[in-house]
């Protein structure tokens, strides 16, 4: 049975929201539920046959469905319409070139940036008002200084060694 959960894989990759609402305007209306859930399947990698049988629907119906809705409305917006759709991987293959899939976080070299023992990760990316927010959990680990390195420092309330401000006459 089709509900919002189906194919909830495609939000980790491809701003959603965005192209929803990209699309709701190239059509002149909202996309319809059934429309946003077999876009979710394309973009999560089905097939229109892998659509159909994950959702219980007839093969030529999604298809038939596709070609009328979706495929139209993608060409449109992707400024495609002269071309012809020779697979269903061309839907995401345009929408990516547009910019709509997300960077995943795999393509982050960032634990090649950081010290040994240190941890980096994504926790979560929202798409809002045309704005890209990241949330990163960020763990840096950093040995600390050896005893003798420590026992001369004479740290004040500001956290400023003392005796570091002053001139050659010992003044402050």
């Amino acid at each position: 049975m089709a509900t919002d959960e189906s194919f909830t894989e495609a939000a980790n990759h491809w701003d959603l929201e965005t192209l929803y609402a990209d699309l709701a305007s190239t059509k002149g209306k909202r996309l319809t539920p059934v429309e946003k859930l077999h876009l979710r399947g394309l973009l999560s990698g089905y097939s229109p046959a892998e659509i159909a049988e994950r959702l219980g629907k007839n093969v030529k119906g999604v298809e038939t469905d596709l070609c009328a809705t979706l495929y139209r409305y993608v060409k449109s917006l992707v400024d495609k319409c002269n071309e012809k759709i020779e697979n269903w991987r061309n839907i995401s293959e345009w929408l990516e070139e547009a910019g709509y899939k997300s960077q995943s976080s795999a393509k982050l070299p960032v634990s090649n940036c950081l010290p040994k023992n240190s941890v980096a990760n994504i926790t979560n990316i929202s798409f809002e008002n045309n704005q890209i927010t990241i949330e990163v959990f960020l763990q840096i680990t950093v040995p600390l200084p050896s005893e003798g390195s420590t026992q001369n420092l004479d740290l004040g309330e500001d956290g400023v060694e003392n005796g570091t401000a002053r001139d050659s006459n010992g003044k402050n």
